[in-house]
């Protein structure tokens, strides 16, 4: 009544006779780009719907000016100011840490 219920082991990689796994295709830069690209455009898609959707007006005050937009366009410009505030940020941060990656540099040689 017994039976042979051994399973076949397949060799470890590397030697004489073991399967080859697939190609894996390499990530590059290529490819970032273009799933950027559709990531950048699907949320563009999803901001101009936002737009036409909220069309009613607006009036805005700031200190001594007053001028009247569209909610959806008011609001997208808030978003892009405060995208570039962050830039900005981001930016004089990479510079402060490039001239102190410099200094230290400079120090060891």
């Amino acid at each position: 009544m017994s039976s042979d219920h051994s399973v076949p082991v397949d060799p470890p990689h590397g030697e004489p006779g073991a399967p080859q796994s697939p190609a894996a295709m390499p990530f590059t830069r290529a490819g970032a780009l273009w799933s950027a690209l559709i990531a950048g455009f699907l949320v563009l898609i999803v901001l101009l719907v936002f737009v036409t959707q909220n069309t009613d007006p607006v009036d805005l005050r700031f200190l001594a000016w007053q001028w009247s937009l569209p909610l959806g366009v008011a609001i997208l410009l808030a978003a892009v100011c405060g995208g570039l505030v962050t830039a900005l940020a981001g930016t004089a941060r990479i510079f402060q840490l490039r001239r102190a990656a410099k200094k230290t540099l400079a120090a060891r040689r």
